[in-house]
């Protein structure tokens, strides 16, 4: 027969796990969530003292996370090697362990301080832990009372333990994912700096300077040239080089999609909008709220969508489809067209306004043929990227160059990375030779005179080597001599902080 008052505590621990559970689950801050669940546990309970205390992996050492009935200064103090003391012995052994009474027990060591008077204190210790993964130990202090049923209170505490495990391994498993979100959002960031973008001709250096004044600012962009020349990689230059940064970049190809479903990508919609909307979505104007929204091949863009994204661009509002709330976005506008949309706007497939709308800045990337002198140096980069992804040492032959300056490049950058890798990939030597080559290349083997540009190339390819290289020991003399102190060290060479910047990244100095 079970008596009242069992079936008060029975209650009064239900309903405080209950409370427990949901101050966990009330926010992502996991250490305040369980302070607050320490608080309810002492007072429902009546405990005088409660602690979590976690695995510090950096040092392998157990350290108080948490405390109710605790200084700052106390809780500073409560570190213990794993294995030392009730709490080490705990976390170590995954048992739990009751002191009735502290001050008859050797092993406690009351390294916070907190129990002046020892006597007629219990001290109940549980582990953390879910599975075979232990994080840390949760512990309690309660008046000494010979009718304490100890075995209740461990049975509770070990319920709590659990509900903290879980809490704590998905506030692991959310930190891990936002540090490598982090890490490749700096590595993304690094990626699409100017100084890491590769060029060698004048076109591409006075691209790279527009692209360098404009970046700080919100004007809409567009972006000309063949398919393959890096419009959408400038695009990311531009974003990724602006205040914008840490906000998306929001891409879509307006030629890949169909016209009955670009609208609902660009402006989403709204639970039963059409058949098979069965819940809400967002379109790419709000997602790219606050950042950067591409669009790409804008010149394929439907004359029925155009008039819509004008509205956009002027109101910096829009409504799904199917809905009726306005809603206010804020996102930079960047176009890019392999198409001349003069042309389109005269034969009545473009709009007039809209041209002028996003052809605020205009940037024109010349095919490949036409800056000849950056085949060299994107070669190089491609094979470094490629020996390294395919774990070899491929290089090409003089004669292979030569067939490279001749070659017209229809698929620009795009086509000589993809030539490069398929080579890479199907070689067995460790030199690329004529007779490597795929077939359309058979006839730029040259039987007709070099061109000026494909023999300066040449000619240059050694001697940009060698300045490189005694630049490089310039800059490095430099830095040394000024204690490594890079802002000195521009003055010292005669060029700014950001050309600085540039060329130690380039050679590789940092």
């Amino acid at each position: 027969m079970i008596s009242k008052s069992q079936k008060e505590r029975a209650y009064q621990e239900l309903f405080t796990l209950f409370k427990v559970s949901k101050v966990l689950s009330s926010s992502l801050n996991v250490l305040e969530n369980l302070k607050n669940a320490l608080q309810i546990l002492a007072e429902d309970l009546y405990l005088t003292r409660g602690t979590v205390t976690l695995l510090d992996p950096a040092v392998n050492e157990l350290k108080i996370a948490v405390a109710y009935g605790l200084t700052e200064e106390q809780i500073r103090r409560g570190r213990y090697k794993i294995g030392e003391g009730i709490v080490g012995k705990v976390f170590e052994s995954g048992q739990p362990m009751i002191v009735p009474n502290i001050g008859e027990e050797p092993m406690f060591l009351n390294k916070t301080g907190a129990r002046v008077e020892k006597d007629k204190i219990s001290f109940l210790c549980v582990s953390i832990k879910l599975g075979d993964e232990i994080f840390g130990v949760l512990s309690v202090d309660r008046i000494f009372d010979v009718n304490t049923d100890f075995a209740e209170d461990l049975r509770v505490l070990e319920i709590l333990a659990t509900l903290f495990a879980q809490i704590i391994k998905i506030y692991n498993l959310l930190y891990e994912e936002k540090k490598k979100r982090e890490f490749f959002e700096k590595e993304v960031k690094k990626k699409y700096q100017f100084y890491n973008l590769v060029y060698s001709s004048e076109q591409m250096r006075q691209i790279i300077k527009i692209c360098e004044k404009i970046s700080s600012t919100k004007a809409p962009v567009l972006i000309q040239g063949e398919s393959g020349t890096g419009k959408e990689l400038i695009a990311k230059a531009i974003h990724f080089n602006s205040d914008r940064a840490d906000k998306p970049f929001i891409a879509i190809n307006c030629a890949a999609i169909p016209e009955n479903l670009l609208e609902a990508e660009l402006f989403g919609y709204e639970k039963g909008a059409f058949t098979g909307a069965f819940t809400s979505k967002p379109g790419k104007f709000e997602l790219a709220n606050g950042g950067t929204l591409f669009l790409d091949e804008i010149g394929d863009l439907p004359l029925s969508l155009q008039a819509k994204l004008l509205r956009v661009l002027q109101e910096h509002t829009f409504e799904r489809l199917g809905g009726t709330k306005s809603i206010k976005v804020d996102f930079r506008l960047i176009s890019a067209t392999h198409k001349n949309l003069k042309e389109l706007i005269s034969q009545g497939k473009f709009r007039e306004d809209l041209y002028f709308r996003i052809n605020v800045v205009n940037i024109y990337i010349p095919p490949l043929r036409e800056r000849k002198e950056d085949i060299v140096v994107l070669i190089e980069h491609f094979l470094n990227q490629l020996n390294q992804k395919y774990q070899k040492s491929v290089k090409i032959s003089k004669e292979v160059l030569k067939i490279f300056l001749e070659y017209p490049w229809p698929g620009n950058v795009r086509e000589l990375e993809n030539t490069l890798e398929s080579m890479v990939i199907l070689s067995d030597d460790e030199l690329i030779t004529p007779e490597h080559l795929p077939e359309v290349f058979k006839s730029c083997q040259i039987s007709q005179p070099k061109s000026d540009v494909q023999e300066s190339s040449l000619q240059a390819i050694n001697l940009k080597q060698q300045i490189e290289e005694e630049e490089k020991q310039r800059i490095i003399s430099a830095l040394k001599a000024c204690k490594f102190n890079q802002t000195q060290a521009a003055k010292l060479l005669g060029m700014t902080r950001r050309q600085l910047n540039y060329r130690l990244h380039k050679y590789g100095i940092i």
